[in-house]
């Protein structure tokens, strides 16, 4: 006879089962608390002991997938500047942000097209003495692939029009590859500019900044330091080998580009 309670064997692991286990997870990077950047790359000796204040409200608009990349300056940007903001969207409409639905005076910062001109800022800026020197002006800068960028700034036109004017900065030029403080001093190209006068978001606000501000001169001067540090540390752990001029590629694109041009000339005739 058996006693009542059977007493039932521990299960056997197989070898199969023992293998298909989960791995541990690896230990993710370290991160710095302030910069938020992994500790090899840490740039707190760099950013401004405490955030640059501006009369200029910059709000950045963000591609969602640019929200995801590495070497986006947004972070930094928004941990040096006191009165930044970024709202992650594809497109600007009524209700993203409280600011903007007050209509303020604003620019937004863009390369022109045939369909949408642009002036530059130093143009933009008012000349009569009259002008207030306290009034605030809000900036606009899209952060984004340039491809993406430029069906943000398409998707986002109507609303940006009633209270908003389009501006560049000087230098752009479409017949003239793109340089930008991403051409580390290795060589290195982090990131490629499509052309003359086109600049990392970063870059472009440290010198609209130069122009709007009263001390711009001060403030671009600390945020291109933050961006070149950056670069410094990037191009250290960078294994790939510098981008070499592909005349062919930019060819296309530049056709591309003018096809897209001459259909929203058309679209506007036709409207």
């Amino acid at each position: 006879m058996t006693s009542g309670a059977e007493t039932e064997n521990p299960p056997i692991q197989t070898t199969a089962e023992s293998e298909s286990e989960p791995e541990p997870p690896q230990p993710r990077r370290p991160i710095c608390s302030k910069c938020s950047r992994p500790i090899r790359v840490c740039l707190c000796e760099t950013l401004p002991a405490q955030p640059i204040p501006t009369k200029t409200h910059i709000l950045i608009i963000q591609h969602p997938h640019e929200a995801r990349h590495k070497l986006s300056t947004v972070p930094l940007l928004t941990k040096c500047l006191l009165n930044s903001t970024t709202v992650v969207t594809r497109r600007l409409r009524h209700g993203l942000s409280p600011l903007l639905d007050q209509s303020p005076p604003a620019v937004y910062l863009f390369p022109p097209t045939p369909s949408s001109p642009a002036v530059t800022l130093s143009q933009s800026q008012p000349q009569n003495d009259n002008h207030n020197d306290d009034e605030s002006v809000v900036l606009i800068v899209f952060d984004a692939t340039w491809k993406h960028a430029r069906e943000m700034v398409r998707a986002s036109e109507e609303y940006l029009s009633r209270f908003a004017s389009r501006v560049c900065l000087e230098g752009y030029d479409e017949s003239v590859g793109g340089r930008s403080i991403y051409d580390s001093d290795s060589e290195l190209i982090l990131r490629k500019e499509p052309c003359g006068g086109c600049v990392s978001t970063m870059e472009a606000v440290a010198r609209a900044l130069r122009v709007i501000e009263p001390n711009g001169l001060c403030v671009e001067a600390q945020l291109l330091r933050v961006l070149r540090d950056m670069v410094r540390l990037q191009a250290r752990y960078l294994t790939t080998k510098p981008i070499k001029p592909r005349p062919k590629l930019e060819k296309k694109k530049k056709k591309a580009m003018q096809i897209e041009e001459k259909s929203e000339e058309l679209l506007d005739f036709k409207s």
